[in-house]
């Protein structure tokens, strides 16, 4: 158990009462919840008006664009254009790329946006999201809810027209999935948010594929899940760094509820299964030998640094011995240089 003898039931903790029970000595009293954000020289509602009278054009456009998450939609793009040359055997029709990145990144930014919108209460008080659009009042929310539909509209529009049906349905389901299920209903209650959650960011997997081949088939699923077993890992480990903002705003992310050592261990189990689903793909789509020997090279670096985090976690709650961005930025690495192997493997093989 995590928690200190003589503690609240942790069936009554808020989430930051729980971090509060994880790192402080018994009997310090947690402090207050919705504790304003400190700003450095300056309160909070100053440095926002002020950010908001020096806002140029510039700044505007700047928000806007920040508001759709671009680093988001890059990972996104990253597993929907090496599944498309994976399905075409080859390198796919450039004008069908197109329209399948152009849609399927204006879909992804539209969920950000509406993302941005309901959490911007949360995202004002957190020390990695405080200086997004919102918070610092460059953009209103009632413009952004405007910039979010008219993304998800032409998003629609473009796959629809350009692409195909099925794609443009997947891609209309993966945005209410994200703002709907994530967002609305499990962020805020469950330490699960971000499993089930994450099955939004599965979808290019599927939108890919389904771009060059109009149907879906096995092989896009095993992508699927690749990338379902992947988001655990990848999110706890930065949910780790920052837990204190979650915990500050009770959002109960695992590494908010759990000790660092638990976290770690929840990693493990999730990297394992990632890697072997990797694999699956070999059989199932009668891969070269090209995929396979990534997979199992990258499967092995990444469970290295799965297994290094939890040893370092322990007996410890430091982030600064745990390091568990470091894990974070391998998982960036991880998938990038999977799917790139997806994308060369029939380039190779034909």
């Amino acid at each position: 158990m995590p928690f200190e003898v003589n503690r609240p039931s942790p069936s009554l903790l808020t989430p930051r009462d729980r971090l509060a029970a994880v790192l402080l000595p018994a009997g310090t009293p947690c402090p207050a919840r919705g504790s304003p954000v400190t700003y450095v020289g300056q309160s909070a509602s100053a440095a926002q008006q002020s950010a908001a009278e020096r806002a140029t054009v510039k700044d505007v456009i700047a928000a806007y664009v920040g508001l759709t998450k671009p680093r988001v939609i890059e990972l996104l793009l990253l597993t929907t254009v090496p599944v498309m040359f994976f399905a075409a055997r080859g390198v796919p029709d450039l004008g069908l790329v197109v329209a399948t990145v152009v849609g399927g990144a204006f879909s992804a930014g539209s969920a950000s946006v509406f993302n941005c919108v309901y959490d911007r209460d949360i995202d004002e008080q957190m020390r990695r999201t405080r200086r997004r659009a919102l918070p610092r009042h460059i953009v209103s929310p009632a413009a952004a809810l405007v910039f979010g539909f008219v993304l998800g509209i032409a998003s629609t529009v473009i796959l629809y027209l350009w692409v195909n049906p099925l794609s443009a349905v997947l891609a209309v389901a993966a945005n209410a999935f994200y703002v709907f299920g994530y967002t609305m209903l499990l962020k805020r209650r469950t330490t699960q948010n971000i499993v089930w959650g994450g099955l939004a960011g599965c979808f290019p997997a599927l939108i890919g594929w389904t771009a060059v081949t109009g149907s879906l088939s096995w092989v896009p699923v095993v992508l699927f899940a690749v990338v379902f077993f992947w988001t655990p890992p990848h999110t706890w480990a930065l949910a780790l760094r920052y837990r204190e903002d979650y915990a500050n705003v009770d959002v109960p992310m695992l590494p908010v509820v759990v000790p660092a050592r638990e976290v770690g261990r929840q990693v493990v189990l999730y990297s394992w299964v990632m890697v072997a689903t990797s694999l699956l793909l070999w059989p199932v789509a009668g891969t070269g030998v090209v995929y396979p020997v990534a997979a199992g090279l990258l499967g092995a670096f990444f469970l290295v640094e799965a297994h290094r985090m939890w040893a370092r976690a322990r007996d410890t709650e430091s982030l600064t011995v745990i390091q568990p961005m470091r894990l974070f930025h391998s998982s960036n690495l991880y998938l990038s240089l999977l799917f790139v192997a997806v994308a060369v493997d029939p380039l190779i093989s034909r």
